[in-house]
């Protein structure tokens, strides 16, 4: 049975090992970008109102209150504000694309989906689905806004169908060459 734990910034940092090894396991991303991927994720979570969930599995057992849960997927996000890098990034991003009114419009009070990620093993069994609905539930922001890579994926095809829309496609972040798109919806979920 797949559980769900809201963890807060220092419980994440905590697990920053175990969460490495599932961001890895589901992108396969180059070896040498680790590093710097985790010191992201560190600095993530001194965000303002920094809030995770881990997907953990209970041992069956006959008795599962002494088994340790094994962590399968995390998700987290927080508050955007400016000075934070993404959230500069985007807003000029949006401002090029959408104008200033409606760029500041999505961004102004906007809760970042910074990462959503679950081993491949427990992928398309809702687990992604169930951790982005708990994040965003009870957040006070007017809005969700997240990134993902711009070409047909489970990830893209799982936000489409939570009402989350393009605001912008084919961007290519400062010192990147890979296409995102820029998606984003109101909040609450419904």
């Amino acid at each position: 049975m797949i559980e769900f734990r809201r963890a807060g910034p220092a419980d994440f940092v905590e697990r920053l090992e175990t969460v490495i090894d599932i961001y890895t396991a589901a992108m396969d991303p180059p070896v040498d970008q680790i590093s710097g991927r985790k010191t992201i994720m560190r600095n993530h979570a001194t965000y303002p109102f920094f809030q995770c969930y881990f997907a953990e599995l209970r041992d069956s057992s006959p008795d599962p209150a002494s088994a340790e849960p094994v962590t399968v997927g995390f998700a987290y996000g927080f508050r955007g504000v400016p000075g934070q890098w993404w959230h500069d990034v985007v807003l000029r991003g949006l401002a090029d694309r959408l104008g200033e009114e409606a760029a500041r419009a999505w961004m102004r009070r906007a809760f970042e989906l910074a990462e959503v990620h679950v081993h491949p093993g427990y992928q398309g069994k809702g687990v992604g689905r169930a951790m982005i609905g708990a994040l965003c539930a009870g957040r006070r922001e007017y809005s969700a806004i997240l990134s993902t890579h711009d070409r047909p994926t489970a990830a893209r095809h799982l936000y489409a169908s939570m009402g989350f829309a393009d605001l912008l496609t084919r961007f290519v972040f400062p010192g990147g060459s890979d296409e995102y798109a820029i998606a984003g919806r109101p909040l609450p979920l419904t």
